[in-house]
């Protein structure tokens, strides 16, 4: 198990770290460097131990405050899951090809039949009342 040396509100680290695990200590690392560079700027200069201490104690916070959120969306996706139970069958068979019926070629014609008929009956209504009254 390597060793390597971390910084960590510009003091150095030597931890030991397992092979392959090194890009997980460095975001780690990165994550509570962070809050040490807050206390820092804030307080200044500090004792390492009371650093480490409050920089761990407001990691605790967020996480405290992230695994609440997380209980609170697992609560949703566990409502949503039951209200899908909840769906009746046949709302939930998807239909991937809709069949549209088809104007039978019998109504088609008596349609258009019908359609020539009344543009007759407004051609010849058209001339009666175009002709003069003698």
């Amino acid at each position: 198990m390597p060793e390597v040396t971390i910084k960590i509100g510009d003091r150095p680290f030597t931890v030991s770290c397992p092979d392959g695990e090194e890009g997980q200590l460095e975001a780690a690392r990165a994550i509570l460097n962070a809050e040490a560079q807050v206390l820092v700027a804030h307080a200044g200069r500090m004792p390492e131990p009371q650093m480490l201490l409050m920089s761990g104690l407001m990691l605790a916070d967020r996480t405290i405050t992230l695994e609440n959120r997380v209980k609170v969306a697992e609560a949703e996706v566990e409502r949503v899951k039951q209200t899908l139970k909840d769906i009746p069958p046949e709302i939930k068979t998807v239909t991937k090809e809709v069949k549209v019926p088809t104007i039978p070629s019998a109504l088609f014609e008596s349609l258009a039949e019908l359609s020539a008929r009344a543009e007759a009956a407004a051609d010849s209504l058209e001339e009666k009342v175009a002709k003069p009254v003698v």
